[in-house]
């Protein structure tokens, strides 16, 4: 498992989770070595193309701008854009993301034939697509293939649940805990372990504790989910039904000791270096070297505690829990974490709670798309670098970087216009920004995959392989140097993220397409799609997590106690705007949660509209010259609302707001743009209409 994923502060939600989905788990490899014809890829149902950079279908021109922008610029979005039944939602970046995923199928298709002129790379990801793609062998094959762990499992005594525990992790069975590498918040050169607070089946603590009837309703159908799959595992019905219902106590108490997701990102509240003498001692002296071994991980004397508060509770639960239970719960996760590749029926009833009763998605995608992802997320870089050669061409990397160097030069003429911060202050801030690395398209290195077997017949076992892989991959970077070259997303993934231990922005090829960036744009539109997310990615460097981390990527206090106050008092501003938002039914948009989020939106879009009003002045553009009927100035404002035109399931809303630090794509619209002072000009809105506050929001 690897942490860098609690410091990179990423743009979509939605890309998020496709990016995560792509992981296909698996766990011990398959004793059988029978083949079958791998089953025949059914074409996909649908020829994608790319959205128009400035789709003036989306637009309602009978809406008012100045009154709701959102509505004006994604008024008919919605309408144009019925949800698939096999999605949760439908947005830009589900767009590009299925142009994407049907690019990456023809190139996976290309490699599956066993034609001895592939590369070895070539020969990986097409065979790991074939073999994930032939669900007849999957279902002759049944639960074979994890029979074994299921057989150690029914073996397993107290003393071997830590070892049995680190072999698990190592496979991506994230039992009882969370283990991985992380970057020292406080010495950005030092790789060092990271042990953290997990366990759960549901999305987060809350869902454990919360007492409305809609989130009683899913912790009986999350029992019963539990129950299905330890029948299908091979316990009775009754044994199933009550080990289900211990197996959710159990978790329970994981959930009441662990934090709650706004309280984690406070920096600070989740790093807590500790000697590995102290950490056991501060669990009743449990060894946890058994736990090391198992997982791969190199010898450590020391580690960063995530929760401290956690461990102790953690270990009394375990010491507390009949082994019919703790055997219950590993057994249901092992099996339920493999279900992609395992019999459908496991399939189908992972999919029935996680995507139709938790998300509201009425159908799981099609096979071809996740067997594509699953590439992606196991082979993401040899798969990206054919991707690349073939959908990033051109002068798209050099133009994007331009772009970076006007938003990153307009962060500087602001910072000098801020009254309310000191100079000692902007001397610090912008040496952060002259530091920021910027990172585009695809890595400078590729990664070496050659140590990874990858079989055409053996869709479990190539996913266990790959994720062990990837385990021991992380988890070897402890103590060494670190290499500020790497990439933490693939190079096709719809999405872009900031790191600020790396204090790095970073834009992989794969959101380089239109709608957010096309070459046959006018400036206008691409500054208002891509120059947005740009902004966004820096802002993120200045919010109030990336605040904290100085030039070098140091948790480290950098500012005047009097700026912080001042910092503080205006990120109060946009928690008490976004906290006002209903998102749907009676749950509001947290604003602490989404406090970064927020103003990345916020900053990032003053920064694109100035970054564009000083290209289109250099490059002699009239930005009142109307395109489409619009002038640049609202061409710019209408494509970034557009970034975030969404059709999306009530359902998946609802779990957004109550997991996601991302505030629904309607407020990310109309949230930031009340606080754009260029946007009443641009569409002669009076001050004090609802899009022109009299008292809006600004950090940056």
């Amino acid at each position: 498992m690897n942490y860098k994923s609690l410091r990179m502060a990423a743009i979509s939600p939605l890309a998020t989770a496709a990016l995560s989905a792509a992981f296909l788990l698996a766990t011990c490899p398959s004793p059988l070595t029978a083949q079958s014809p791998a089953k025949a890829d059914a074409p996909p149902e649908t020829h994608y193309v790319p959205a128009p950079a400035f789709d003036t279908s989306s637009i309602d021109p009978k809406a008012d701008p100045c009154n709701d922008f959102y509505k004006y610029a994604c008024g008919n979005f919605a309408a144009n854009h019925p949800i698939p039944s096999d999605q949760t939602g439908v947005d830009q970046f589900y767009l590009l993301y299925n142009v994407n995923t049907q690019e990456l199928n023809g190139i996976l298709k290309k490699y599956t034939a066993a034609d001895p002129s592939r590369t070895p790379n070539e020969q990986k990801i097409g065979d790991y697509y074939a073999a994930c793609m032939n669900t007849d062998l999957i279902e002759q094959r049944g639960l074979a293939p994890i029979q074994p762990l299921l057989d150690a499992i029914n073996k397993v005594s107290r003393p071997g649940l830590a070892y049995f525990a680190g072999e698990l992790q190592r496979y991506g069975v994230n039992v009882f805990f969370g283990f991985g590498e992380l970057q020292d918040f406080k010495d950005s050169t030092k790789q060092v372990a990271f042990i953290d607070q997990g366990g759960l089946g549901l999305p987060e603590r809350d869902y454990y504790t919360r007492t409305g009837d809609k989130d009683k309703t899913l912790r009986d159908q999350y029992v019963a989910h539990i129950t299905k799959v330890l029948t299908f595992a091979g316990e009775t019905p009754q044994q199933a039904a009550v080990d289900a219902k211990n197996i959710l106590a159990f978790e329970t108490t994981l959930a009441e000791a662990s934090m709650t997701n706004t309280e984690r990102r406070d920096p600070e509240a989740i790093y807590h270096p500790q000697t590995m003498a102290a950490f056991e001692a501060s669990i009743g002296n449990v060894p946890f070297a058994p736990f090391f071994e198992a997982i791969h991980s190199p010898h450590i004397d020391s580690l960063v505690n995530g929760n401290p508060a956690f461990f102790p509770k953690m270990i009394e639960a375990v010491h507390s829990a009949d082994m019919q239970t703790l055997r219950a719960y590993l057994r249901f996760h092992v099996v339920d974490e493999a279900a992609s590749n395992l019999p459908k029926r496991f399939d189908d009833e992972r999919f029935d709670f996680y995507g139709r009763k938790l998300s509201g998605q009425p159908e799981q995608r099609p096979r071809w798309k996740r067997c594509s992802a699953a590439v992606d997320g196991s082979l993401g870089e040899a798969l990206g670098q054919v991707y690349v050669s073939q959908y990033f061409a051109g002068d798209s990397k050099a133009k994007t970087l331009e772009m970076v160097h006007d938003i990153e030069s307009a962060m500087n003429n602001d910072l000098d216009t801020l009254d309310w911060m000191s100079p000692q202050t902007k001397v610090r801030a912008k040496e952060k920004l002259h530091a920021v690395a910027d990172k585009i398209g695809y890595p400078e290195h590729w990664r070496d995959y050659s140590k990874l077997n990858v079989a055409p017949d053996d869709a479990f076992g190539n996913s266990q392989r790959a994720t062990a892989f990837e385990n021991d991959r992380e988890l070897a970077k402890i103590g060494q140097p670190v290499d500020k070259l790497e990439w933490g997303m693939t190079p096709p993934t719809v999405n872009a993220y900031y790191d600020p231990s790396m204090n790095n922005i970073n834009f992989p090829a794969g959101i380089l397409q239109p709608a957010f960036y096309d070459a046959k744009a006018d400036v206008a539109v691409n500054y208002g799609h891509i120059g947005a997310v740009i902004g966004h990615e820096l802002t993120h460097g200045f919010d109030d997590q990336g605040r904290k981390f100085d030039a070098t990527g140091n948790l480290t206090d950098w500012w005047t106690a009097d700026d912080a106050k001042k910092f503080e008092s205006r990120a109060g501003c946009l928690v008490n705007e976004y906290g006002s938002f209903t998102a749907v039914g009676d749950v509001k948009v947290n604003g602490k949660l989404t406090l970064g989020e927020n103003t990345a939106d916020n900053g990032g879009l003053v920064l694109a509209y100035m970054a564009y009003v000083a290209r289109a002045k250099q490059d002699g553009l009239d930005i009142n010259k109307k395109i489409d009927g619009y002038t640049g100035p609202q061409r710019f404002y209408i494509a970034f609302a557009q970034n975030w035109c969404e059709n999306a399931r009530p359902e998946q809303v609802r779990q957004q707001v109550l997991t996601d630090g991302h505030s629904p794509d309607h407020f990310r619209a109309n949230g930031a743009i009340v606080n754009q002072p260029g946007f009443g000009p641009a569409f002669g809105c009076k001050k004090a209409s609802p899009m022109v506050p009299t008292d809006a929001c600004r950090i940056w």
